[in-house]
């Protein structure tokens, strides 16, 4: 599955009936709470990655991947924004993008 898939997926679900989607369900609670959850799942990942736990590990990377989408989503920010983010920064060194950000 490509993240493009699984953002395809997430906006399908977020019509749905909240009864029946965690999608829907989390996104009628607000881009707030789609932000909180992300930050937890995200703390899980960083656990298991300190534990070394890899399937562990893999498992809560899956959940920050879906979580971020679902954030991204609440916020009308489309993926593909995001990816052509990452290509302008191709080609650029970490450390002078960092150094290039606005204060």
């Amino acid at each position: 599955m490509t993240l493009d898939e699984l953002a395809t997926i997430i906006a399908a679900r977020a019509s749905a009936d909240p009864k029946d989607s965690w999608t829907a369900k989390l996104l009628l609670q607000g881009p707030e709470k789609a932000a909180e959850k992300f930050g937890e799942e995200a703390v899980e990942a960083i656990i298991e990655a300190v534990k070394g736990d890899r399937a562990a590990l893999t498992s809560e990377a899956a959940d920050v991947l879906f979580h971020l989408l679902v954030m991204l989503h609440s916020r009308g920010v489309a993926i593909a924004d995001v990816m052509d983010e990452l290509a302008r920064r191709t080609g650029q060194s970490g450390l002078e993008e960092k150094a290039a950000r606005p204060k």
